[in-house]
Formats: C-alpha cells, structure tokens, sequence
C-alpha cells in the first residue's frame, strides 16, 4: 500500500513538472500568434545561447547639476562576441521628466550623429540599412520613462558606443533636491483584455533574468553638483556612494563599491542647502528666434488650519504578484501607518485588487478602533499573486465614493501596468469629483504612472523604496492632505510680455515645492510678476520686479528643452488628447524643431558603408535584471528549462527518484518477508 502511495506521488510530481513546463513554453511559442500581448518571461540563460553574445558590457553615467538644471550623459557599450552578425534590442528606463536631445553612434572607426525624424520615417530608414548589411541604431520612446535602443548588423568582434544627452529640472521638496536617475524597466502587466495590438507593445516581452541574478557588465554614475550656496545633508537611500567636495558648493558623487551592480535599483541622491536657497529666480535665455524663461517662486511657509473638514479616504491596494515580497510587505507597513491615524471623524474603505477585487465593507465605515483593526487584519492575511488589473478597480473605488466633498484615493502599487494611458484617462474623467493620493512601492517603480496619477488627479505623489520610510511617507500624506501650501494660483504678467506658458493650469500645492513655470518673452526684461492665491484662510501675494532679478548662471541654452518638455507633457503624457491628429501634428513638429525625443520623433543613426556583405545576421533580444527585490512573479511566468536536454535530465531525474523509492520498498517487503 505504501509503494503504491510513493508511486502515485511520484507519478503526479512528474505531471505536475509536465504541466507546468508544456503550458509555459506554449505560451512563450504562441505569444506571437495571439492577439494579446503577453507579460514579460524570465529567461534562463544557456552558455550557448546567442543571447550571450551581445552584452551590454558597460553603462556609464556622467550627470551635470548645475544649479536647478540637470544634464546627463549615458555611454552604453556593447560587444558582439559571438561568431554571427547580430541585431539586438535593449529596454531601458529614464525619468518621465527628461528631455532627450541627442544621440551618438561609434562603431569601431565609425562615429555617427544621430538625426531626429518622424518616428516611421527614422523606423523605415534603420530597417532599410539593416537589410542593406549596414550598421545602424535606432532610438524610439515606448513611453516617456521607457525607451527601446535597436542596433542592427554588429560583426563578430565590433564594439558598440552609443552615447546619449538629455536635461532636467531639479526641484525641491520640503527644502531636500532629488535627484533620480532609473537603472531598469520594470515588468508591465498587460490585461487579457487588451485584445488589440498596434505593434509597439513588444517591448513589454523583454525577457528578465531570474530574481537576485544581475548581468556580468559594469555599471557606473558619477554626479557633478555645483549649486552655488554650501551643500548639506548628502546622501543616496540606494547605493553606498563616495562624495568628494571641492569647497563648500561642489561635490563630486560616485559608486563606493563597482561590484555591486548599479543597474538594479533607481539612483537616488538627496541633498539639501544651507543659506540662501536658489530654486527661487528668474532664468532667461536669447535665441536667434525666440527667447525663453524659466521662473521659480518660493511659495508660502504651510498654514495649520484650525478646522480641518472630515474627509473620505479609499484605500487602494495592490496585492498583485509583482507585489509578493519585500513590496507587499512594505506596503502593508504603510497603508497600517495611513490608516492607524485617521481621526475619528473620518471615515474609510479597502479595496485590495490584483485580478479581482475585494471590497473590505458595502458601504465607508468610522475610523474607530473596531474597524481599523478589521482593515489591518485583512491587509496581513495577504501573500501577493495574479495580474495587475489597475484600471477596473480605480472605476470601482471612484463608482463607490460617489460625488461627495472632501474624498481621496489613496492608491499603492509598483505600478508594473502596462496601459498608462487609459488610467490617466479614467483620472481625467472625474478629477473634479475626488483627490489621487499614488504611493509608489519599491526599488524601481513606474514613476511616470505614480507622478502621471498625482498630476492628472491634482493630487501629490509617494515613492517608498524601504519598509523603514513608511512612517515618514504617511506622516508626510497627512501633513498635505490636512494643510495645502497654496490654493487657487494664478499668475499674472505687468509690462513683462510673455506667450506660450507652460504650465497652463497650477494645481493646488501639497507638498512645499516651488511654483515652476516655461515661456518665451519679446521685448526688454522689464514689468512685474504677479502670483496669487490662498494660503489657509488668508490670501496670499508675491511680486517679482522682472528688472531687478539677476538671472541664475548655468546652462540658459537647457531651458528652451524644459520648455519644449514641458509643453509636450501637456499635449500627450497625462490627458486623453493623444489620439487627437492635430495633437500629433503640434507634437511632432516641437521634436523636430528642438531636436528632441517625442511620441511621434525617434533618433536614427547609419553608418554610410556596408558592414555585413552577407546580409545575413541574428535577432536578438537581451534581457533585463529584474528590479531589487522584485519577484519572478512579477515577469509572469518563467522557463523552468531553457532546452530540451534540460528538460530530459529533468525527467530522467524524476525517473531515477521513482525508481530508487520502488526498489527500496522492494526491499523492504523481500526483508519483511523472510522474517
């Protein structure tokens, strides 16, 4: 009876194994052939593989601060090692608020620059040199945090340079500058009810590497900063970092330790500054056609308001599989800190969503102790697992609240979806109606979706990247949510003629952060500058003398790209225009007149002679590390064998187990049996 209980068990294992093995790889062979697009797989490397051959052998970043202006610097190098031409992709991410504005291709002897074009134009130059056995590159925005790089008939033995140039703005947050530079793209959850397919949705089939494994290739980032007053507090929250100062306002930052991979985990680096601060000035720039401005006022110190009118809160909270783990669990930390300290007269939901949704009550309850408790209790039963079906349940937590005053979402997940877009949209369509309140959990999360929510819902965003930052981050939340900075702003111009503002529209401000405003401006610098609006109940003024502000030294020739960024993020990032042919039109000619990455304009790069004579080479894709504590679950799904050999020494492993148990209870009952 045993023999035949270790049999079965044996025997289901095997099926089991089977199973799991057939129907993975099946969907890796038919991903293709459907008409969705598939979650990213994890990849196990064969020694073999072709995939090898091409690593990225070395990322080098070199960024620039300079007052408020960040300028970056990325030299990527590759290497093709193996004995076949090859054509390789990568992903990799940047900050959603950079400006891309140029591209450099070296290929041995060959230096090329980068020109921007329509995207299908540059896509239909680069497929053309490829088939022509040229070497090219070919640059294109997936999404304004995400970009794919195709390189196209590397020789055997050619080293590959690509070098890219991009700026940012620099803004503070309670008095602290932080700066983020984004080391890897996380997964991206696709709904299966995503049936159509446009063709750019291949990017999310990247394949991972297996948790905890990182690329053999160096990753290095150097940070210059010069701000011009004495720097305080400097720290990075992700890597163990060397600072060496030059004097009291210049330090130069790098990586402690080269062994430890860089690129798993976002870039981190906070300072603050002691003395006069400079994120308050007016910069201007004259250009051979237009002028631009870039103006930053410090607003009011926060009012304690007296009366703080009850508010509803929904708490959201993704329980998804890319959230099993060290996220899940530093969001339960958080979401127990949010919760824990509601007054008594607010009241409170939970819905917790990954392919389903569970609502916690029918309808909002008192935030007693009673009920406080029931919420926590639910929130530590949960392990993390299944897709990330953000958008259903955002249209269920704002069907829920209903239109009442005083209501907020407070939304927590990495953000590993794939369709931005339609979440934006959803925002869009009820802003007036309730409040968005994103946390954003992990080493690499989706800043473009967790900054996107908070723009798009007038609200403030979150990041926590540890489980320690929790108390701090919802002590933070309930420090804005209670007590705005600014209100109702408006900002005016006397004698001082200016056109073409970005932002159209100022949101309340949360957080104590500068008001930052882009235009262009004809004439002398002369009149005033007038901003507006309430601080609690009282009103509030500030006017800047446009004739008496000394413009900040730095890079002025950076603020036309911060303009143009700017101007673009409106059109397309956070709103429901993009599909608006006009929109596209304005968009693409912004990228092609400032020379800059768009939607709609990507860099190309062709070496002039033929490389490859045979035309003949080899597509491949690299894979990514997973982001820092982010679990296989997260890429859904996995090879448990990357070949059929493995597969075979796998089940010949499983034959050899059942045939040791059954010999071994043969003997057993030949002993018994002789006794």
């Amino acid at each position: 009876m045993k023999t035949k209980k270790i049999f079965l068990t044996i025997i289901l294992m095997l099926m089991v194994f089977l199973a799991s093995t057939s129907s993975v790889n099946a969907m890796e062979e038919n991903a293709e052939d459907e008409d969705k697009v598939c979650s990213p797989y994890i990849l196990i490397l064969n020694p073999d593989s072709t995939l090898d051959h091409f690593p990225l052998k070395e990322t080098k970043v070199t960024t620039n601060i300079d007052g408020v202006i960040a300028e970056t610097f990325v030299v990527q190098s590759y290497s093709n090692e193996g004995e076949n031409p090859i054509n390789a992709r990568y992903v990799f991410p940047a900050s959603a608020n950079v400006t891309i504005h140029g591209m450099q291709m070296v290929v041995g002897n060959n230096v090329v620059t980068a020109r921007i074009k329509e995207k299908e134009e540059a896509k239909e130059e680069f497929e053309t040199a490829k088939k022509e056995g040229k070497s090219a590159s070919l640059l294109e925005q997936q999404r304004p945090n995400v970009f794919t790089m195709d390189v196209a008939n590397i020789m055997p033995g050619d080293d590959v340079r690509i070098e890219l140039h991009y700026t940012e703005l620099i803004e503070p947050v309670e008095d602290t500058y932080q700066f983020v530079f984004p080391t890897v793209t996380g997964p991206r959850y696709v709904s299966p009810s995503k049936n159509e397919e446009t063709g750019e949705e291949s990017w999310v089939e990247t394949p991972y590497l297996p948790e905890g494994q990182v690329p053999e290739g160096k990753y290095n980032i150097t940070v210059n900063l010069s701000t011009g007053v004495p720097i305080a507090d400097l720290s990075c929250k992700s890597h163990d970092i060397h600072v060496s100062k030059n004097g009291d306002s210049k330090a130069v930052v790098t990586l402690s330790d080269l062994k430890d991979y860089a690129g798993n985990r976002d870039f981190i680096l906070e300072y603050k500054l002691n003395g006069q601060d400079v994120n308050c000035g007016l910069m201007v720039n004259k250009g051979e056609e237009e002028n631009y401005f870039l103006l930053m006022v410090q607003p009011p110190e926060r009012c304690e308001l007296e009366d703080i009118p009850p508010r509803e809160y929904m708490f959201v909270l993704d329980v998804s599989g890319s959230m099993q783990g060290f996220p899940l669990s530093t969001a339960k930390g958080l979401i127990r800190n949010l919760v824990s300290n509601l007054r008594e007269c607010d009241s409170f939901n939970l819905m917790l969503f990954s392919d389903e949704i569970t609502l916690m009550s029918p309808q909002s309850m008192a935030a007693n102790e009673k009920n406080i408790k029931n919420a926590l209790d639910l929130i530590s039963e949960q392990e993390g697992g299944g897709g990330t079906e953000l958008a259903p349940a955002l249209e269920n937590a704002i069907a829920f609240l209903g239109k009442k005053p005083a209501q907020s979402i407070v939304l927590i997940t990495d953000g590993y979806i794939f369709d931005e877009t339609e979440i934006f949209d959803i925002i869009d369509n009820h802003m007036d109606q309730v409040s968005f309140f994103p946390f954003g959990i992990g080493s690499s999360v989706n800043r473009y979706l967790i900054d996107g929510i908070a723009k798009a819902g007038q609200g403030e965003s979150f990041i926590v990247t540890d489980s320690s930052e929790a108390e701090d981050m919802a002590a933070r939340f309930r420090t804005y949510i209670e007590s705005p900075v600014l209100t109702d702003i408006q900002v005016t111009c006397d004698g001082f003629d200016t056109y073409d503002i970005e932002p159209q529209r100022l949101p309340t401000l949360f957080a104590q952060r500068p008001l930052v405003m882009y235009g262009k401006w004809r004439g002398e610098l002369t009149g005033t500058i007038k901003v507006t609006g309430k601080t609690g109940n009282k009103d509030y003024v500030q006017e800047i003398p446009v004739d008496q502000i000394t413009p900040l030294t730095g890079n002025h020739e950076a603020i036309k790209y911060l303009w143009a960024r700017k101007k673009i993020e409106r059109l397309t990032d956070y709103g429901i225009s993009q599909n608006d042919p006009g929109i596209k039109e304005e968009v693409t000619q912004l990228g092609l007149a400032y020379s800059m990455m768009t939607p709609y304009t990507s860099f190309v790069a062709v070496v002039d002679t033929i490389q490859n004579p045979s035309k003949k080479s080899t597509d491949v894709d690299q894979p990514l590390p997973l982001p820092l504590r982010v679990s296989d679950l997260a890429a859904g799904g996995y090879r448990l064998a990357s070949e059929p050999g493995d597969i075979i020494l796998a089940l010949a492993a499983i034959l050899a187990a059942l045939i040791f148990f059954l010999c071994r209870a043969h003997k057993h009952r030949y002993e018994r049996s002789r006794i």
